[in-house]
């Protein structure tokens, strides 16, 4: 598989595991295999070529078991006879006693696995070893490891020789590559060919031994090789074992195996407890299967952001450490190292982290520390703040040049040449990584969380719905902006006929508008700037192989009919009520001293879910310009018949897209990859993907999913997260995604999985909103703040509880849904 999706192997054959099957009636192969193996030695011109005989089970090498060193592999095979003798002898190792208890001990059984065999040309190798696309022992993803000897590798493989060690880094934000560290092994004995049969160990010559095995640059490139070959094997968690060969020319790929235990990169204080990975706060923007490209160019940005605030307040955060991983094809966050972050760095207790974040994962243990550590994290909150002010302050000016920056990148002329469109493109995702402060805004909430904990403590039980009832309305966000356009175009349409029955039209064509539509036409120039304005958004667009809306229209064009008819003036009545409500009851209990602070804190809030909620529109503008490049490649390409459409693209990683580009990789091994990897994305679509994964100490090769519920106080009665306030009784109108919510009526009641902001028109329209996953900083629950409808998350699972049509009543003040 690997040679032909473009990797460096070998040419040989494989004897499949038929021939084991069938010569365990006897000792010996049987005569149709031997004269088989005859012919394929002749006809490849291979009878005096020396080979490698190699073990291939199919338990062999996976992600919880290596038989390394277990099963047998036979070097500098010469001859039928000798091949004979060879493939007999691997086949025996399957049933050797220590095969049959490592199989054993790890629950497969006692009997021998099914067994095939690799046989290939033996490569001259000047030097060989063996090379970890991560750090085995640290676990660290960003460093890895490559061991190298002079001559074959089983002297290294072994254990016989104090070999070299290189130690890889990989950059952020640009990727690129170094060597950080380098330890000169003895290299005492070296393993060479014994005549015309075998191998045997030999002193190592005194000038080889003194030298590097190899130079920076071979170092580098074999880093890089090894790390695009994992990347072939598994896109989504690339942590291979691989052994490789130099023969003086190039580099070999001859073995690969996932690693199948690694270490944990973390802190002192989670040593002891899981690993927790938690989809709370991913689901609501990717909740399917994330394909390579989104992989290769999103996974480091994320990761990345989630150290601004650490950064920005002087907390040093532990380097190496991932905060976000692959599981099951899906989003995760690690959970327990952000816990710890918050409450290391900011002294937010684990507790109101989750209630922040949604999800049912565990708290992690912590104790409350001296009091020298309690002022540390006191000041470094007041150092936070004040180091925020300034960004803050120009977040305007930030916003409007990061869009008037992706909107110029759009518009540029895009050129005919592929290596010039992939600079471009690479030059894009670097820019969007290392931009600074709209990553911050990305990243705000420290107001809110103060005003939630103040009103907590003196509202115990109703911080939640008191500080969501005294946020609702103010200035408006990005995205209920966008949602008064969408209300203002439905009005227009509304008053236009001829509009309006283009529209419902049964054959419109939604990227024909402009031909359909009269061009003074009141909608089609509200449209034309609705479109300037927000048509760098998508549905679900986080993902670069959603259509932009300024692509394909058809799902605002739907959303403007559904919202005919619906007015502003009952929401900004609602918004002004629930605020006028809460702002009497904080007055009423509220200490006098403390009464000028909560204006001070709503106005901050207000501000940070602004920020947050422009700089998602920013990040989305870029992301744009990134899909742009990606699919004018992928139309080149396909048009030239080397991929089978545009969007295989999506389906290769950003270093192989600029690989092809540049003629590094050829085209039919990446339109291979690109078929290979659209088959991993749909076999990861169909998975259940739990809501939380624990690994215990972080060193657990399985994965055991825990448990999720809708928490139930009855069969009829689910309790979540406020996370805004209000009560509402209705029709449940169930969605599982946001064309379902289109013909959602005034007033129902939408239950929906999570929420991006294609969903939020709907919100409109709802009596009140009900969501299986989310926080208090979840997108859905922001916006339903920020409008005033009654909302209740983290109720995993009530989707599949209730039915289209029941009546239900939802109690966002205490966090209650009922079946009535």
């Amino acid at each position: 598989m690997l040679a032909e999706l473009g990797a460096p192997v070998p040419q040989g054959f494989v004897i499949d595991s038929a021939a084991e099957a069938a010569r365990r009636c006897g000792d010996e192969l049987s005569g149709p295999l031997v004269a088989a193996l005859a012919h394929a030695l002749e006809s490849r011109g291979w009878m005096d070529l020396p080979l490698a005989v190699r073990s291939s089970a199919s338990t062999e090498d996976s992600a919880g078991a290596s038989f390394a060193g277990i099963y047998r592999s036979c070097l500098n095979v010469c001859g039928h006879a000798a091949l004979i003798e060879a493939v007999r002898s691997v086949l025996d190792s399957n049933g050797e006693p220590a095969a049959m208890a490592y199989r054993e001990r790890l629950g497969l059984g006692a009997d021998p696995s099914r067994m095939a065999v690799v046989v290939m040309p033996l490569l001259p190798a000047v030097a060989s070893g063996v090379a970890f696309t991560c750090d085995p022992l640290s676990g660290r993803e960003d460093q890895w490891i490559i061991h190298a000897n002079w001559g074959l590798g089983e002297s290294l493989v072994g254990g016989l020789v104090d070999a070299d060690e290189y130690r890889l880094q990989e950059h952020y934000p640009d990727e690129e590559v170094s060597l950080v560290a380098q330890r000169r092994g003895t290299k005492a004995r070296m393993t060479v060919l014994d005549g015309d049969r075998g191998t045997c160990q030999s002193a190592t010559p005194g000038a080889l031994a003194s030298q590097s095995v190899l130079s920076t640059a071979q170092a580098i490139a074999l880093g890089k090789l090894v790390r695009d070959v994992a990347a072939i094997l598994d896109y989504t968690r690339p942590f291979y074992d691989l052994e490789w060969v130099w023969d003086g020319t190039c580099f070999w790929i001859v073995q690969a195996r996932p690693i199948t235990a690694r270490g944990r990169q973390s802190y002192p204080a989670l040593m002891k407890q899981p690993a927790v990975w938690s989809r709370a706060n991913s689901r609501d923007v990717v909740p399917d299967p994330l394909p390579a490209l989104d992989r290769s160019v999103s996974l480091p940005l994320i990761n990345h952001m989630l150290t601004r605030s650490s950064a920005l307040a002087g907390y040093v955060t532990l380097p190496g450490v991932q905060r976000t991983a692959i599981h099951h094809g899906r989003l995760y966050f690690e959970t327990s190292i952000l816990q710890w972050e918050s409450f290391d760095g900011f002294d937010v207790p684990p507790k109101a982290y989750n209630r922040l974040i949604g999800g049912h994962q565990p708290e992690i243990s912590v104790q409350p520390g001296t009091p020298g550590e309690r002022l540390n994290r006191a000041w470094r909150g007041m150092r936070f703040l004040q180091k925020c002010i300034w960004p803050r302050l120009r977040a305007k000016s930030t916003l409007a040049h990061a869009h008037k920056a992706a909107a110029e990148r759009f518009a540029q002329h895009l050129p005919a040449e592929p290596s010039e469109l992939a600079e471009q493109l690479r030059t894009q995702v670097v820019g969007m990584r290392g931009a600074e402060d709209l990553l911050l805004l990305q990243s705000s909430g420290s107001a809110l969380l103060v005003l939630l904990d103040l009103l907590e403590r003196y509202f115990p039980g109703e911080g939640n719905a008191l500080t969501a009832a005294i946020m609702t309305g103010g200035d408006p966000s990005a995205t209920a902006a966008m949602n008064y356009g969408l209300m203002q175009l439905a009005q227009i349409a509304a008053m236009d006929p001829a509009t309006l029955e283009w529209l419902q039209s049964p054959q419109r064509v939604g990227r024909e508008w402009r031909q359909r539509l009269a061009h003074d036409s009141d909608f089609g120039c509200a449209f034309e700037a609705f479109l300037q304005a927000y048509g760098h958004r998508a549905v679900y667009e986080s993902y670069l192989h959603h259509p932009r809306w300024r692509e394909d229209p058809d799902y605002l064009l739907d959303t403007v009919l559904s919202l005919i008819g619906c007015e502003t003036a009952p929401l900004r009545d609602r918004q002004r009520r629930n605020s006028v409500v809460a702002r009497q009851r904080i007055r009423e209990r509220l200490p006098t001293w403390l009464r000028p602070l909560i204006p001070l804190l709503v106005k901050l809030a207000t501000a940070e879910r602004n920020m947050r909620e422009g700089a998602r529109s920013a990040l989305t503008a870029h992301l744009g310009v990134v899909r742009q490049r990606a699919i004018a490649l992928g139309e080149q390409w396909s048009f030239a018949g080397h991929l089978r459409s545009p969007d295989d693209v999506f389906h290769l990683t950003l270093a192989e897209l600029i690989a092809i580009a540049e003629g590094r990789l050829a085209m039919p091994h990446a339109a291979k990859r690109a078929s290979w990897r659209r088959r991993q994305r749909d076999s990861f679509t169909i998975q259940e993907a739990p809501e939380v994964i624990v690994e215990p100490r972080g060193l657990a090769p399985t994965m055991p999913a825990v448990a999720t519920a809708a928490p139930c106080v009855d069969r009829n009665e689910w309790r979540g997260i406020v996370v805004a306030s209000g009560r509402a009784n209705g029709v449940a109108h169930l969605a599982h995604h946001p064309t379902e919510a289109l013909s959602l009526a005034v007033g129902a009641i939408l239950v929906v999985p999570a929420t991006d902001p294609s969903w939020t028109p709907a919100f409109l329209k709802a009596g009140a909103i009900v969501m299986e996953t989310g926080g208090y900083l979840s997108h859905g629950a922001i916006v339903a703040r920020e409008f005033g409808i009654p909302a209740v998350v983290n109720l995993p699972g009530i989707l599949s509880a209730i039915r289209a049509g029941e009546q239900l009543e939802v109690d966002a003040d205490h966090g209650v849904v009922r079946r009535l």
